[in-house]
C-alpha cells in the first residue's frame, strides 16, 4: 500500500493493496523475493560485457504440448540466442516477457479497467472506497468515478489503489517461455542456454613499488559487473580473456595505455580458441547491480624499474620546459617476472612513504598482454625533471651539400645500376635540436628521451643524422631514442642535427 496520487502531470506511484493471482503453469516461481528458480547454473563472462549463461533445471514436464516458464532470467536476455534442451521434448515456440511488475506498469495496463480507490480521511482515520475506471495515464493518472472524471493529484489525503487482478503480461521477475511438444510424461532436467549483455569483467591490478628494491608485488584482481535486471545465484563461473565477434563493426575508442612490447611465450593457463580462460573457484552468487572482486594473480619480488622519458615531436619547439613522464617499467615473462598472461584493465601503483604507508602515484591501462612481454606504464609526470626541445638552428642546404652527406651509395660490380632523374627541383633542411634537461632531484637520473615525426612519407624517408652529442638508437623510421644521463642537481644540454627533405 503506498500513496497513489502525487503531482498532475507525473504518473504517480503506485502499489498493490489485493489482487488476484492468475494460475501460471510449470513457472515455479518462488514466493520468497530472496529464493530463486534457476536450477544448476553456469556463467561465462567475456570483456566486451556479454556473458553465456547456461541454466539446468528440474521440471515436471507434460506429454504433449505444453508451456513452460523459466523465471528469474536476464532481464537482458537476447532471445534470438535461447537454446533448450530437455530429453523427448522439443521446442515449437518461445517468448521473453520482459514487462516487469511495477507501481507504474500495472496501472498502465489497468487502462480502461475497474479499480478500487480508498481514500483516508487523516483527521478521522475512516476509508471510503469507490470503484474507479482508468481513462489514462498520460502525464498523470485519469479516472472515472461514477459520473465524474478525476484527476488523482496530491491533495493531502492518502489514496491507496486495489486490483483486481494481475495483468496477464507482467511478470514480477523476468520470465521466459517455451511451448514445447514431448512424446513423455515425467521430471527431467531441463536446460536453457542463452547470452546477455551487461554481465562483463575486467582486470584490475594492485601493484606496491620499492623503489630502492628495484621490486614490485602485485596482485590481480578479477572485477565482475552485473547490470542483467537478475542475481544469478551460486553460479559456476567462468571469465574468458577476450571479446568474441558479435556481427558489428568495432565501437567507441580505446582508453590511454602504457607502451608494451608484446611478448612470445604461452602461459600456463587453458585457451579456448585464442582467449584464455580464468576459472573462478567454487560457485558464487553474482548479484544484480553488484560489482564483485576475485583475487587471480598475486606476486611478489618482480624486478622492476623507474624510467623518465618524454616523447618530442618533429620541429617542436618549448616555449617552456616540460615534465617528463614517469614510468614503471617490468615484465610478464615466467622468468624474472610475473610469469603469466595479463587480461586487459588498469594497474594502480602504490609506493610506501617513510612511515611506512602505501600511498598511490598512479595508474595506467592495459590490453591483453602475452606472458614475456615488457611493459614500461606512465604513473604521472615527474616533479623535478624537465626537458625544454628547441630549434636551434634550421636552414636549407643544396643538393651537393645534401650529397656530401650521404652515407652510402648503391653499386654493383663498380657499375651504377640506377640513376634517379629528379623531376622537380628538391629542397633540402639542416636543423638542429637543443635539448635541455634539468634535474632537482639529489640522485642522477637518466631520461630516455624520444624525437618523433622523422618518418612523413615515402618520399622523406631518406633523412640523415649528422651529428648527435649522445648516440641514438633508431626504434623505427619515425623514432630515435637517446638515453641521456642527467646528474644530480644538475643540466644538460644535448644536440642532435638531421638533414632532411622536409
Amino acid at each position: 500500500m503506498v500513496s497513489l496520487g502525487q503531482k498532475v502531470g507525473v504518473l504517480p506511484t503506485i502499489a498493490i493493496l489485493a489482487f488476484a493471482t492468475p494460475t501460471l503453469s510449470q513457472s515455479n516461481a518462488p514466493t520468497d523475493p530472496d529464493s530463486t528458480a534457476q536450477g544448476e547454473v553456469s556463467v561465462t563472462i567475456y570483456n566486451n560485457n556479454q556473458a553465456l549463461v547456461q541454466d539446468i533445471r528440474q521440471l515436471n514436464i507434460q506429454r504433449g504440448r505444453s508451456r513452460i516458464e523459466f523465471p528469474d532470467v536476464s532481464a537482458r536476455i537476447r532471445p534470438e540466442t535461447v537454446s533448450f534442451a530437455a530429453r523427448g521434448a522439443g521446442i515449437i515456440e518461445q517468448n521473453f516477457d520482459f514487462d516487469l511488475l511495477t507501481p507504474t506498469k500495472l496501472m498502465e495496463k489497468a487502462i480502461g479497467q475497474t479499480i478500487t480507490l480508498i481514500r483516508t480521511n487523516p483527521a478521522t482515520g475512516l476509508e471510503k472506497r469507490e470503484r474507479a475506471t482508468v481513462l489514462s495515464t498520460a502525464g498523470g493518472v485519469v479516472v472515472k468515478i461514477g459520473n465524474r472524471i478525476e484527476v488523482l493529484r496530491d491533495d493531502g489525503l492518502p489514496v491507496r489503489a486495489v486490483f483486481d487482478r494481475v495483468p496477464p503480461n507482467l511478470r514480477a521477475r523476468p520470465t521466459l517461455s517455451v511451448t514445447v511438444q514431448s512424446d513423455m510424461a515425467g521430471v527431467r532436467p531441463a536446460s536453457i542456454r542463452y547470452l546477455t549483455p551487461m554481465l562483463g569483467w575486467s582486470a584490475d591490478y594492485v601493484s606496491l613499488y620499492d623503489e630502492a628494491k628495484g621490486t614490485i608485488d602485485m596482485q590481480g584482481w578479477v572485477t565482475l559487473t552485473n547490470n542483467t535486471g537478475t542475481t544469478f545465484h551460486n553460479a559456476d563461473t567462468l571469465l574468458v580473456a577476450g571479446s568474441p565477434g558479435q556481427g558489428m563493426g568495432r565501437r567507441g575508442g580505446r582508453a590511454s595505455r602504457g607502451m608494451v612490447t608484446p611478448g612470445t611465450e604461452t602461459a600456463n593457463r587453458e585457451q579456448l580458441g585464442d582467449f584464455y580462460l580464468y576459472p573462478i573457484s567454487g560457485r558464487t552468487t553474482i548479484a544484480n547491480n553488484q560489482t564483485k572482486q576475485v583475487s587471480f594473480m598475486d606476486v611478489q619480488g618482480v624486478p622492476a624499474q623507474k624510467v623518465y622519458s618524454r616523447t618530442v615531436g618533429w620541429l617542436a619547439s618549448d616555449s617552456r620546459p616540460i615534465n617528463v613522464a614517469s614510468e614503471i617499467a617490468f615484465k610478464s615473462s615466467n622468468e624474472g617476472g610475473l610469469g603469466d598472461a595479463l587480461p586487459a584493465g588498469t594497474v594502480r601503483f602504490y609506493q610506501r612513504d617513510q612511515q611506512g604507508t602505501p600511498q598511490f602515484i598512479g595508474e595506467n591501462g592495459i590490453g591483453h598482454t602475452p606472458m614475456g612481454s615488457e611493459l614500461s606504464l606512465k604513473t604521472g609526470d615527474a616533479f623535478d625533471i624537465f626537458v625544454q626541445a628547441e630549434v636551434e638552428k634550421r636552414g636549407k642546404i643544396s643538393s651537393s651539400e645534401w650529397e656530401s652527406s650521404a652515407r652510402y651509395r648503391v653499386i654493383k660490380d663498380g657499375v651504377e645500376v640506377e640513376r634517379i632523374e629528379a623531376e622537380r627541383p628538391v629542397t633540402y633542411y639542416r636543423t638542429t635540436m637543443r635539448y635541455t634537461l634539468t634535474n632537482a632531484k639529489s640522485t642522477p637520473v637518466e631520461v630516455q628521451l624520444v624525437q618523433g615525426g622523422l618518418d612523413r612519407g615515402w618520399w622523406s624517408r631518406d633523412f640523415r643524422i649528422s651529428s648527435e652529442d649522445v648516440p641514438g638508437v633508431q626504434l623505427n623510421t619515425s623514432t630515435r631514442k637517446y638515453s641521456i644521463p642527467v646528474p644530480a642537481n644538475g643540466k644538460r644540454v644535448v644536440r642532435v642535427t638531421y638533414e632532411t627533405r622536409y
